[in-house]
């Protein structure tokens, strides 16, 4: 029978996944803003149940937090499916342009 006294004093060699494989650290696609006033956070729903309600909590405590920042919503035309691949391309890419910054739910 192998119980935890038996391996006192063990000692086990843990590896990491990711090695050396990745050297390039992690950077987001644009720059965060420095700040969020006077800003425009777009909110992107991908029309799952929660992902409204999530962002709406998240709207009311960003504009808590920063009053001079406003929102602009986005839903998605098709449940989880990447506008760009849908007929909504253009007005996604529109509405990407009048925001500083995106908040994404994809709440389920």
């Amino acid at each position: 029978m192998n119980t935890s006294a038996d391996n006192r004093g063990a000692e086990y060699e843990v590896l990491s996944p990711w090695a050396d494989a990745d050297p390039v650290p992690l950077r987001g696609i644009t720059p965060r803003p420095a700040d969020l006033a006077g800003k425009t956070i777009g909110l992107f729903s991908n029309r799952k149940r929660a992902a409204l309600l999530t962002l709406g909590a998240v709207e009311t405590e960003l504009l808590e937090k920063f009053p001079a920042t406003k929102t602009s919503w986005y839903e998605c035309s098709t449940i989880n499916t990447p506008e760009m691949l849908t007929e909504g391309k253009a007005k996604f890419e529109a509405w990407v342009a009048g925001v500083d910054a995106v908040v994404l739910s994809v709440a389920d």
